[in-house]
């Protein structure tokens, strides 16, 4: 069993939340450009991008919530899920070693 998948998918959920965080810590403070990442899958594995937002010339925050409250969720929920599948492999491995033994 490998487990370097889901500690990727943890570590890329992680840079997710942490760019969102970020971005709805400075709704309030003017003209600041959120950053935006993204998601992707790159050879089995996931990985995120980053970069700023684009411009739209606003002397406000630009920060989205609509946009920011759903991607914490989401970041939420992928670690979660993977942590879970983790602890799975942990208990079956466990279980495996014990009828062996």
């Amino acid at each position: 069993m490998n487990i370097s998948n889901n500690i990727s998918s943890i570590n890329a959920h992680q840079t997710l939340l942490n760019a969102t965080a970020n971005n709805v810590a400075n709704v309030n403070t003017d003209g600041f450009i959120p950053k935006d990442a993204k998601i992707s899958n790159q050879s089995n594995s996931l990985h995120v991008n980053i970069r700023e937002a684009d411009n739209n010339g606003s002397k406000r925050s630009q920060t989205d919530l609509a946009k920011e409250i759903p991607n914490e969720i989401i970041a939420q929920d992928g670690v979660a899920v993977n942590v879970n599948v983790i602890k799975t492999q942990d208990e079956m491995m466990g279980t495996l070693l014990d009828i062996k033994a």
